[in-house]
């Protein structure tokens, strides 16, 4: 790791692929506003400044310029409330030995955690030279970057075929659903939030950079959409996918009923019941919104009747999981939303994908035909 000394002694990083490569641990000392908009997968914001505090002082410094926006911070962070945050970048320095703090340019706020840090504890802790915006700035060149030397290998499969399930057996794969937070479909949305768009991006991009440094350039991704739910995939790197070569896998319909039913009935009940803290009753209402939510974004596409059709067995399959706990009537909307909505739409679509095409089976045969690629 490139280490050197700021102009106060208190050492300076700048080898940001090795922060990207190594999992250091990020102490982003930036306003929660500002960390929710953007942040990378091994941070933990512990602020300087709280929303508040960053609009109060950024208004100050507007108005009265950089010395009277340094005076109102002091103010606001002084006393108890100082020393509860230095405490707290303490326990975290004392956790996470290896790792760096950063604000978003690397300027006075990363300065004033890091100098405050030593004064009253002696650790000197090191700071990101550029902060937050040089980082950011980076993994955005290795997103233009890295999809041109990558040689991806695109799973595609009907509705249910458990190519996400597949892909967790390889290697040589990024789930793009995981990054997401969304299996990718009107049923896709998860118990908890998706990420932002920039926070996104930048998981992304260190899994790109990670795979390249261990020299893993053939890739597979799971068949998507240039949307995620509600985050889109960056244009270099969706149209280096969109022209890879396709590898169908086929799985009788009974059994990606099974697994769907599985997914989106077992998991996600149990999922929505874990994220109300085991609350079996508010987990329940969490996840029959989430089922009916789901049905109607697809009504218009389904029509009328087709749209009713569903919503009564899902309906029904709901009031007898009320009754008994039974969830085996929702067999029934699941195998019919699989084979009346989602194939006829797959169909098409992998009908616009015939060129590139280069292999059909079952997931076993798949395998192999992966393995005879040198992928593993």
């Amino acid at each position: 790791m490139s280490l050197r000394n700021a102009g106060n002694d208190l050492p300076v990083i700048d080898d940001l692929l090795h922060l990207f490569l190594q999992d250091v641990p990020l102490l982003d000392v930036r306003a929660p506003v500002e960390f929710h908009e953007g942040a990378f997968p091994c941070s933990t914001n512990l602020p300087l400044m709280d929303d508040d505090d960053r609009v109060e002082i950024g208004t100050r410094y507007k108005q009265q310029g950089q010395d009277a926006a340094i005076a109102l911070g002091l103010q606001r962070v002084s006393g108890e409330i100082k020393a509860a945050r230095v405490t707290a970048w303490q326990h975290f320095a004392d956790k996470y030995p290896e790792g760096v703090l950063y604000c978003f340019r690397g300027g006075l706020r990363s300065r004033t955690s890091q100098q405050w840090l030593y004064e009253q504890t002696g650790i000197r802790y090191p700071r990101v030279q550029g902060g937050y915006k040089a980082m950011r700035r980076f993994l955005l060149e290795q997103l233009e970057s890295l999809p041109r030397k990558i040689s991806p290998i695109i799973l595609s499969g009907r509705t249910g075929s458990g190519k996400t399930r597949f892909l967790r057996d390889l290697q040589q794969q990024i789930d793009l659903e995981a990054c997401a937070n969304h299996r990718g479909s009107a049923f896709g949305t998860q118990p908890t939030p998706q990420p932002s768009q920039i926070s996104f991006e930048n998981n992304l991009a260190i899994q790109l950079l990670r795979k390249c440094h261990q020299g893993q350039t053939t890739l597979v991704f799971e068949d998507e959409s240039r949307t995620i739910g509600s985050l889109h995939l960056p244009d270099t790197f969706f149209e280096t996918l969109r022209n890879a070569p396709l590898v169908l896998m086929q799985v009788p319909d009974e059994e990606r009923v099974e697994i769907s039913y599985q997914e989106y009935v077992v998991d996600n009940l149990a999922a929505f019941t874990a994220v109300h803290s085991g609350d079996a009753q508010a987990g329940f209402a969490a996840f029959s919104a989430y089922l009916l939510g789901s049905l109607a974004k697809v009504q218009r596409r389904l029509g009328g009747v087709r749209y009713q059709q569903a919503r009564q067995m899902m309906e029904h399959a709901l009031q007898q999981q009320t009754l008994d706990h039974s969830t085996t009537a929702h067999y029934d909307w699941v195998r019919f939303i699989l084979l009346d909505y989602y194939d006829p739409m797959y169909d098409y679509q992998i009908s616009k994908k015939q060129q590139r095409l280069v292999f059909t089976g079952s997931p076993a045969e798949v395998r192999d035909y992966l393995n005879a690629q040198s992928i593993r």
